[in-house]
């Protein structure tokens, strides 16, 4: 339905640009070729006041050094311009958890709001995984993303150095330059706006749907992102974006709560006898803000309930055992959104009682758990795309 060109691009590979690990693997040259592409797309970077000498780049992987201490393990100030750089010096048993150390502590230097807010960027890094945002053909961008959600640092960090004490330790240097973030954050923003205007340009149709549902909690992850883009522009400097002047992701959830409000979805039940079943479904419904009831419904719960005796040798009790099939359907395409299936077994001295005590635990099992795979599914909802 909707293709996001260059701009979702940028915002890819910036996500993976930040990536280093201890091993050079296949997946390390996919990170690195999405960095040399956020240099190509910037023209190139200059580094006010100078580049330390050593820095490595797209090409050229950091190498772990051993011998004297390097004199930023101790002053990154020294060797890195707090006026051009932001750093920060980890340290573990090994390379990778050096690396994540010094990441982790990059991140803290711009505050609690940007290192809470950063696992915003997992639920965006999904939908172009899974297809949900057309970001590129191109396979290495593709598998490098699917990597994404587990890199939490930055975007634009950098693993500068790692040096070995030869005796337990790792030490490793992270580096943000403040230039080149003030750059790319920005235009980050300046594209993740136009995601936004494209995922919510629906027609009213389209809008009070499942999809149009979708689509405004994706608009709201985007701006959430955002406004993490922009306090650490608050740190680096050199930019005309101000945290106020950008939408809050609420803004989008609260209209997508409002869709749902909008969208009735019936609840069917064969058989009369089961209407407590189809009061449990519709209260679970009712919790999650849909409108139960109606009919010619675009959204039809569909519900099967089976009941069949069970025949236990030398028990006293008759015994019933239910299965309850519950299908989520958009009669549109007929597709199955959610399905959901219970099952269980009753007993009692008489068989009406066992069928009884039978539907009120599929009852009780409804009222415990229908309202949290529905919400669970409706979390991981991504828009549909053609």
């Amino acid at each position: 339905m909707f293709k996001i060109r260059y701009a979702a691009l940028l915002v890819l590979v910036s996500l993976i640009g930040c990536a280093s690990s201890p091993e050079r693997s296949r997946e390390d040259d996919a990170v690195a070729a999405a960095q040399a592409a956020v240099t190509a797309m910037e023209g190139g970077t200059s580094t006010q006041g100078g580049t330390p000498a050593g820095r490595p780049t797209a090409s050229s992987p950091v190498t772990v050094s051993k011998g004297k201490e390097p004199a930023w393990v101790s002053m990154p100030d020294g060797v890195y311009d707090r006026n051009v750089f932001v750093t920060a010096v980890g340290y573990g048993a090994d390379r990778n958890h050096a690396e994540k150390d010094a990441l982790g502590r990059l991140v803290a230097v711009f505050g609690q709001s940007v290192q809470a807010d950063l696992k915003t960027i997992t639920h965006y890094s999904e939908a172009v995984s899974k297809g949900a945002v057309q970001v590129s053909e191109n396979t290495v961008v593709q598998n490098a993303i699917k990597t994404s959600a587990e890199m939490d640092s930055l975007i634009g960090a950098e693993i500068e150095d790692v040096w070995f004490d030869s005796k337990t330790t790792y030490y490793a240097v992270a580096v943000l330059e403040k230039a080149k973030a003030s750059r790319l954050y920005t235009d980050l923003i300046r594209s993740n706006e136009r995601i936004i205007d494209d995922l919510i340009a629906l027609s009213p149709e389209e809008k009070q749907s499942l999809d149009g549902y979708s689509r405004y909690q994706l608009a709201a992850t985007i701006a959430d992102v955002n406004r993490v883009y922009a306090n650490v522009l608050t740190i680096v400097g050199g930019s005309t974006v101000v945290v106020g002047d950008l939408k809050k992701g609420d803004t989008y959830r609260l209209e997508a709560a409002n869709i749902t409000k909008s969208i009735p979805i019936e609840v069917r039940v064969a058989d009369a006898r089961f209407n407590r079943i189809k009061d449990a479904f519709a209260s679970a419904l009712t919790k999650q803000g849909f409108r139960s009831g109606g009919t010619n419904s675009r959204y039809v719960l569909q519900v099967r309930v089976d009941f069949s005796p069970v025949e236990l040798p030398n028990q006293q009790n008759k015994f019933t055992r239910y299965g309850i099939e519950a299908n989520l359907v958009d009669t549109q395409d007929a597709s199955v959104l959610l399905p959901f299936n219970i099952s269980g077994r009753e007993g009692h001295l008489s068989l009406g009682e066992a069928e009884n005590r039978a539907i009120v635990a599929a009852e009780k099992k409804i009222n415990d758990t229908y309202g949290t795979v529905l919400s669970n599914y409706l979390v991981t909802l991504l828009p549909n795309h053609k």
